[in-house]
Formats: structure tokens, sequence, C-alpha cells
């Protein structure tokens, strides 16, 4: 004769950490984005660190998580890990987001570290060690470091794979996380749709990867372009000085590019409205530069005191705005990956485009540039579409590896006694 199972026993079982692949439930229903809240400040106080605040409530899960997942790329190494709230009415937890500057690497150890010693802490001895789930170029680069300096065990898993998804579970498991943006609504949240594939990821790191997403295990890279976040950062170091990536989102807040980009306008004097272009559109990038310094070299020689009107001159050099500069590189690096992310979603003949990865920031100019670029070419039959947690998408699809195959809010639930 058969014993009926013990709740007391179930019960333990769904609570231990994740140890072995397939063996957790974490329960995301009521899963929401901490919009304010007083935690929301970096426990790292350096530079190159940055907290996101915007964490991921999950009220439902009690369960302890004995993995973090870090994605490192070029620029930066993104850090996704759970916390229990148990001081917390209902008891749940939250996924924190924080990422490091990649040249900086050992400050995210050091952290990752100190989530060792509090998970040792709170659980005291236990089989479930944490371990860490790594993807992207540096979970090879720095496999050995990792492993040597955090004695964990170190998963490492496909970057493609794990890009896909987290988008796949931002876009079907998570509220308020993925929503278009114009001028007129500059965060309209979109309600997840039945139709979810196919679709294109322009995910922006360093570089752009452009990936088609047939169906939930079904992708494949079809381009990209190596002009990316890496590209404005580091053109950005060497014309301004500028060493931190929002450090330069801010020079590009206050900056006015047609004091470098030439113009419609600087062209015809005037709209060409046959083809379209308003007088404000760019004709080229820097393309006042050249002029401009002629302009100042030949003053210089005659008159020598008079300086152009649309820059500052000095015994017959002229120096650019900071934040002209910002902004005109902005531009053009924004409107090139629009561009070919919407040829490619042509050629792949998919509507649906996701900008994802670090360089976007939320910054408004960045997204706003992308989702014009994509309505003026494709004359408004295909959208734009963000994320809260652009840069991710790929953390959080390591962290989502480590689980079993019916792993969220539609399927976990119902079989979380099993």
């Amino acid at each position: 004769m058969s014993s009926s199972p013990d709740p007391a026993r179930s019960s333990v079982r769904l609570d231990r950490a994740i140890f072995n692949p397939g063996a957790v439930k974490i329960n995301v229903k009521g899963a929401f984005i901490v919009d304010e809240d007083p935690r929301s400040k970096s426990p790292v106080r350096t530079d190159g660190v940055h907290y996101e605040g915007h964490d991921i409530r999950l009220p439902h899960h009690t369960g302890i998580v004995s993995h973090v997942a870090v994605d490192i790329g070029g620029s930066l190494a993104k850090l996704v890990y759970f916390t229990r709230e148990l001081d917390s009415p209902d008891n749940g937890g939250r996924l924190n987001f924080i990422n490091f500057e990649t040249h900086r690497i050992d400050l995210c150890i050091e952290f990752i570290k100190e989530l060792k010693e509090e998970h040792e802490k709170a659980n005291g001895p236990s089989p479930d060690q944490l371990c860490v789930v790594a993807t992207g170029g540096g979970a090879y680069k720095y496999y050995d470091k990792l492993k040597e300096a955090l004695q964990v065990n170190i998963i490492r898993e496909d970057e493609m794979e794990c890009l896909i998804t987290g988008l796949d579970f931002f876009i079907t498991e998570i509220p308020n996380e993925i929503f278009t943006y114009s001028e007129i609504e500059p965060m309209q949240f979109a309600e997840a749709r039945p139709d979810v594939y196919p679709y294109l990821l322009v995910n922006i790191g360093s570089g752009v990867s452009m990936i088609k997403v047939s169906g939930p295990k079904q992708y494949q890279r079809v381009g990209g372009t190596h002009l990316g976040g890496g590209t404005f950062w580091g053109i950005m170091s060497l014309l301004t000085g500028a060493r931190t990536f929002d450090e330069m989102l801010a020079m590009a807040d206050q900056g006015d590019n047609s004091g470098v980009d030439m113009l419609v306008g600087d062209i015809y004097g005037m709209d060409y409205n046959k083809i379209g272009l308003k007088s404000t559109a760019i004709a080229s990038t820097f393309g006042k530069v050249f002029r401009l310094k002629s302009a100042a070299e030949q003053e210089s020689g005659t008159e020598g005191d008079e300086a152009d009107e649309e820059s500052e001159q000095t015994n017959g050099d002229v120096t650019f705005k900071n934040e002209d500069m910002s902004r005109s590189l902005l531009y053009a690096i924004s409107n090139n990956i629009g561009q070919i992310a919407y040829l490619q979603s042509e050629k792949q003949q998919v509507k649906h485009i996701y900008f994802g990865g670090s360089f976007i920031r939320g910054h408004r100019q960045t997204m706003n540039t992308l989702s014009y670029a994509i309505r003026f070419w494709s004359k408004g039959e295909k959208q734009a579409y963000f994320l809260r947690h652009e840069g991710y998408i790929g953390a959080v699809g390591a962290f989502l590896r480590r689980k079993p195959v019916n792993w969220g809010r539609r399927n976990s639930i119902d079989g979380a006694s099993v």
C-alpha cells in the first residue's frame, strides 16, 4: 500500500535552492517592476558600477535561489541575482540588476564573492552551494579567473540562446517591460501578443547583432554591424575626454548636432519636400567640420580676430562643443543601426523589431532615433520595441537557463506541488 505524499517534505523540496538543472520551480505569478524604492541604490560605491534600481518583484516566490548569472561583454559585465525578502508581508523576493565595466571585472568578482558569503550565512551548511551561470565572450575569456577567485561551479551558456531565452521571458512574463517610443507617447507599454514570432532582435552592445527568431528555440543571426556602443564610447573618449557612458549620454542631452552636422537646410536653405526630407534632416554627419575649420583658417589669415558664428575660435583653430559632437555621434550610430535593422527586417519578412543592449540605457534620443528610423523607412508598417531592462536580456536568459522546461507563470504554478 502506497503512502500519501508528505506535504511538509514537498514544501521543503520546493523551497530548496536551485542545485541541479531542472530542480526548481520559480513562481512568477504577480511579477511586477519596482519603480520607486529606497532600496534602488548601488550597493557598490565606486565609478564603473551601475545599479539599475528597477528590480523585478516576485511576490509569490519564497524559495532560495542559489545561483547568479552574469553576461560579460566587451564593455560591460551585467549581473542578475535573486534576493529573498523575509521581512516583507508576502515573504517573496526580487531579481536585482547591476553592471560593471568589463575592464574592472575584479569589482564584479568581488561583488559575487559578497553574494556567496551572504548565501552561505543565510543558509548554513548546505549542498546547495552558490554557482555562477555565465554567458557572453567573457564567460570564456574570464572563466579561469572566475573559477579561481570564486571557488564555485561556473556554468557557461551560449550567448545567442541566452538572448532569445531572456527576451522571450520579458515579452511573455513581465508586465510593463516592453514598450514603444515616440515623442508624443514616450513610453507606451505593449501587451503580450499571441503571435510573438517571428521577430527581429537587434542587440546593441559594443557591436551589434541582429537575430531572427522564428520560435522558442528557432533563431538565426542574420547580420549586424561593428558600429555600436563601443564605437560611440571610443570616439567620444578621443573627442571629449569623457570616461563614462552615462557622462557621454548626458552630454548628448545638452548638445545641438547642427553645430557639426551638415543638414539638408544647409544645402538647400529649406526642406527638400519632393523626397520627404525636412531642413533639419542630417545630410552628412560631421559634414560642417571641415568647412568651418577652413573658413576659420582663412579668417585667421586675413582678419585674425573674427570667429565663425557657429563655433569657437582660438588662434585660427576652431573648437567644437563636446555636447554637439556627442549628439551628432549618437545620432549617426543610432540612425545607422536603425536603417540596417529595417533592411534586415525587410529581407527576413518580419514586422516586429526589438532593440536591446546596454547602448540604449533608456536614453530618449537613442530610442527616438531608432524608432523614427523604423517608422520612416517602413512607412509605418513596422514597429520598434524597447525594454526597461534592455541591457540584461542575455544575463536574464543565462539566469533562466538553469531551469526546468516549463519554467514560468503559465506552467510552473500548477505543477509546483508535483
